[in-house]
């Protein structure tokens, strides 16, 4: 870009360039997702402009009010000044035992349904018992991309991580692929997420039997994160008790935790509570090696007693009480949360067109031999760019999202957008600043 045309940019360039500069940032392009957000932040406060935030995964839609109608009437009746038992009240956990039923079609214990402080939580709780209960297995399998903050994760914990995108490993090359790492005998835990974040494929029951089997075989857990629950919108997962189901490894293995988020399909970020359901059988085993760490060697006392107690000694009293409500009308057919959500994968269809229709390629396309869906998130890229290069020229042009190559992508020209918090009457404004881009670079 020469220095006439980055002038003309949408976004005061001085600015933009004085901010980068003042955050301290070696390179924009691999900061993380809050860095991001807070160099935007300032961006946006000095010039007055709105930028296309695209940047962070939050809902962009009101929460379920049938939440925020439960969790009232829990504060009025005093639960505030009350400790919630560490394994959640038994209110919700038989709604997520029942959710669990009604839409994956798996019969789980209530005792083996957790409420946690979001699927964040969820994880750091899973983590610090998956990779301590065979002191052979060490480290962590992330079939990638993937999200990174779990990473980071592993790094506060001094957990081993390995890692591979699994683009091009799908349907029956994933197995060869998978055992190539699970034979050497040292990984404790598998990490995915499904749909996926960053690129929303999602898995072939080809693949998640795969998965499951090789899990078995090999004694692993698999840690499914269903941040984005259902919101697979080319198929109606949306009716309880009917199939189809959302897809789940939990048909093909014993060996597993699923964490559950509340905030994406039912809108309810800010209130921090997830779900970790663990396998009952998985539950009760014993592990010696765990009594390095805690007081038992049984895999679900320790995870509630050991690693959730002494993380936050429970999850928000009011809070459970609120997704309580939503689940039990979600079950009883109720409330269709899948008819607030496909919003998203209709905002999606809309901006890849507008990407594509100005010299951006869509990187993530395709599940096996299926187009992907249109949902929450999708990735693109600009001819002759990297996606750490493209990302700091977008920031000049009123546009933020993340460089793939945060989130163990090998499709290091791409860029992750997610679709939450543009609305519809910003289209025009992300035209208007995708054909200035792409005059300037084409």
């Amino acid at each position: 870009m020469s220095d006439k045309l980055i002038k003309n940019t949408p976004i005061d360039d001085s600015v933009v360039k004085n901010k980068i500069e003042q955050s301290g940032l070696e390179k924009v392009g691999l900061a993380s997702i809050r860095e991001l957000v807070r160099l935007v932040n300032e961006i946006e406060k000095e010039t007055g402009e709105k930028y296309i935030r695209m940047e962070m995964g939050v809902p962009g839609l009101p929460p379920a009010q049938v939440g925020i109608q439960g969790e009232i009437e829990a504060l009025k009746s005093g639960v505030a000044s009350k400790y919630p038992m560490i394994e959640g009240v038994d209110c919700l956990k038989k709604e997520i035992s029942r959710f669990v039923k009604n839409f994956i079609n798996i019969d789980v214990d209530e005792k083996n349904c957790i409420p946690t402080v979001g699927s964040m939580q969820g994880g750091f709780a899973s983590f610090l018992v998956s990779c301590r209960r065979d002191i052979k297995k060490d480290t962590t399998l992330f079939i990638d991309p993937g999200f990174p903050v779990q990473k980071m994760q592993h790094n506060v914990l001094g957990l081993k991580y390995e890692t591979f995108d699994v683009y091009n490993y799908r349907g029956d090359k994933l197995k060869a692929k998978l055992e190539e790492y699970l034979s050497k005998g040292n990984i404790s835990t598998i990490l995915y997420s499904n749909p996926n974040n960053p690129s929303w494929i999602c898995f072939t029951e080809k693949e998640l039997q795969i998965i499951g089997e090789l899990a078995t075989k090999y004694d692993v857990v698999v840690m499914e994160d269903l941040a984005y629950f259902a919101m697979d919108f080319r198929k109606d997962l949306s009716k309880p008790g009917v199939p189809p189901y959302q897809p789940s490894v939990v048909h093909y293995t014993d060996n597993y935790i699923l964490l559950i988020s509340s905030s994406k399909s039912f809108s309810y970020a800010g209130q921090r509570i997830g779900m970790m359901v663990i396998s009952d059988t998985l539950a009760r085993r014993r592990f010696p090696d765990l009594k390095r760490f805690y007081k038992t060697d049984e895999f679900g006392y320790s995870m509630i007693y050991g690693a959730i107690y002494s993380l936050s000694s429970g999850t928000s009293h009011s809070a459970q009480y609120g997704l309580a409500a939503i689940l039990k009308a979600v079950n009883d057919g109720e409330y269709n949360f899948i008819d607030d959500v496909k919003e998203y994968g209709e905002r999606a269809k809309i901006m890849k067109k507008i990407f594509t229709d100005n010299g951006f390629k869509i990187v993530y396309d395709m599940d096996e031999n299926e187009p992907l869906a249109d949902g929450f998130y999708f990735t693109f890229s600009y001819p002759g760019m990297d996606g750490v290069e493209l990302l700091e020229k977008l920031l000049y042009y009123g546009v933020s999202a993340i460089a793939l190559a945060t989130t163990g992508s090998e499709r290091t020209e791409g860029i992750r957008a997610c679709v939450s918090q543009t609305s519809r009457d910003q289209f025009d404004d992300l035209e208007y600043r995708l054909k200035a881009f792409n005059k300037h670079h084409s």
